[in-house]
């Protein structure tokens, strides 16, 4: 598994605003992670949360991509949704199928106009999972 690149999936049309959007999105997932058992088996489960993940944006041009570690063990499985120059979030808790909850997650953040991912609508398990929210650096303040 190549963990820089791009997994641009399927043939979505990118000429359009939500393509577009889409295409200002990325998942990444911590391959590294391990199940609630801590199991060193492999494929891991961040392995296959990411696999899950890709499966479930195959009609989409959402970017997904994998890292070894996201640092956040003690919530086990665990994500992050980034879209440029908005928020990013860190989701923990998840499990090998929650790549469709990921994708709705992205899809939710790409159509906001806010650059917050909405609530409204969002997973359960991206409501219980949320761990961070961290802003983009153009809104600090010194």
């Amino acid at each position: 598994m190549d963990q820089n690149s791009s997994f641009s999936a399927g043939t979505a049309d990118n000429s359009s605003a939500d393509g577009e959007a889409l295409a200002g999105v990325t998942v990444i997932v911590c391959a590294s992670c391990r199940d609630e058992t801590g199991s060193d088996a492999h494929p891991r489960a961040g392995e296959l949360l990411a696999d899950d993940t890709r499966r479930a944006a195959l009609d989409e041009t959402i970017r997904i991509r994998t890292v070894e570690c996201l640092g956040n063990c003690k919530r086990r499985l665990s994500a992050a949704i980034l879209r440029d120059g908005c928020w990013s979030y860190v989701f923990g808790d998840l499990t090998a199928t929650s790549g469709a909850d990921l994708v709705t997650g992205a899809k939710l953040f790409a159509t906001s106009t806010d650059g917050l991912i909405p609530w409204r609508g969002r997973p359960d398990s991206l409501k219980r999972g949320l761990v961070a929210r961290i802003p983009p650096l153009d809104l600090l303040k010194d």
